[in-house]
């Protein structure tokens, strides 16, 4: 018998959101729609959907027979995600401010005006699930292996946890769909956003071209050799393939069909030289790593956990690769890796499993 509460549903203009509202309607809780606008900057223009989405936000809780408001939250989003986000750029590494404004904004400050408006609990369209054991909350994958998105909660807390609801978590995206098909939902087909919230589909380097400084400066070989130039270290990631703007270089005298011809990929760089390091080949031992170091570690059970093996991710789609926690010292940890990780890339989180719980997890800081 599930107890009725008052929920507070974060509504995106999403299918996925939608039907988590549906869900908790239909269990016979009293639903509040929120919508959030996280962004304001160029809001007219087309890459930036707000204004859409919020339409649609308002015809599903018309459907559903829900109350929504709108609710500004880019002052917030600027101070806490976004200027983070730009430092993180500014220093070489490559943030993940999904992550962040998860942390930050949909379980911080939407948690927080919901509790003023009386909610109990909150709810998203997330795909995960929280579990209660043994007097405290668990954070689980999605049922959805293809859609699990505990990666980018796993810096969520008890205290957040023991508030948040994830109804779509226990089913399958074809299955949300289909609901919301039969449902008459007028999102029902509407195709799953992608990217960050505030840039949506534009290209991404112009996009970052407005807010920092572009400094080129050159493109090495691991031997040195200057093969190109980049046109400022903040624009590129580690493992990037695309627009680099250099072909295969041919050493004098090489046999032809030898390979040399193989493509480049960012391998490193370095900040103080203002020097982007590329290679050759996907296989390169310059984008293989058997251990990282992590910060900022933020431990979702309130303390790490014991140290020995385990599971991580380093992006988010990849498998659980097996590993061993070892370090842990404040808000640092190193991971141990069974076999080579690809691109393992600064900034971006390493976030550790036991089976389906996700651990929680921290920012990573190096590789070797």
């Amino acid at each position: 018998m599930v107890r009725k509460q008052r929920v507070v549903v974060g509504l995106s203009g999403g299918v996925d959101s939608a039907v988590s509202a549906w869900l908790l309607k239909s269990q016979g809780h009293e639903v509040v729609g929120i919508f959030m606008k996280n962004w304001e900057d160029d809001d007219d223009s087309e890459y930036c959907s707000s204004n859409e989405d919020f339409v649609d936000a308002a015809s599903v809780a018309d459907v559903i027979g829900i109350e929504i408001e709108h609710v500004n939250f880019a002052a917030e989003y600027k101070d806490r995600v976004f200027a983070e986000f730009l430092r993180e750029y500014q220093a070489g590494r490559t943030p993940n401010p999904d992550v962040l404004c998860n942390a930050e904004i949909k379980f911080k400050a939407f948690l927080d005006h919901a509790m003023r408006l009386g909610a109990e609990k909150i709810a998203t369209g997330h795909y995960a699930r929280v579990r209660e054991a043994a007097g405290a909350f668990q954070l689980l994958k999605g049922l959805d292996p293809g859609k699990d998105q505990s990666y980018f909660l796993h810096r969520l807390n008890q205290a957040q946890l023991s508030r948040t609801l994830f109804p779509v978590g226990e089913l399958h995206k074809s299955e949300v769909r289909r609901r919301a098909e039969e449902i008459g939902l007028p999102n029902a087909r509407k195709k799953d956003s992608t990217g960050i919230c505030f840039i949506g589909e534009r290209p991404f380097r112009d996009f970052l071209g407005r807010y920092l400084n572009k400094t080129p400066g050159p493109m090495k070989d691991e031997r040195g050799r200057t093969v190109g130039e980049h046109q400022g270290l903040s624009f590129y990631t580690l493992g990037q393939r695309q627009g680099l703007g250099i072909g295969g270089v041919k050493e004098r005298g090489a046999a032809r069909g030898g390979g040399e011809h193989a493509p480049w990929f960012v391998a490193r760089k370095d900040v103080e030289r203002n020097t982007l390091y590329v290679v050759q080949g996907h296989d390169h031992p310059w984008l293989l790593s058997r251990r990282l170091h992590a910060q900022d570690a933020s431990w979702i059970a309130g303390a790490p956990p014991v140290e020995g093996a385990c599971a991580a991710k380093t992006r988010y789609r990849q498998q659980d690769a097996a590993c061993t926690l070892g370090g842990v010292e404040a808000e640092r940890f190193a991971l141990d890796f069974d076999a080579p990780q690809w691109a393992v890339t600064p900034g971006q989180s390493a976030v550790l499993y036991d089976g389906e719980v996700c651990l929680g997890g921290g920012v990573i800081s190096g590789s070797d």
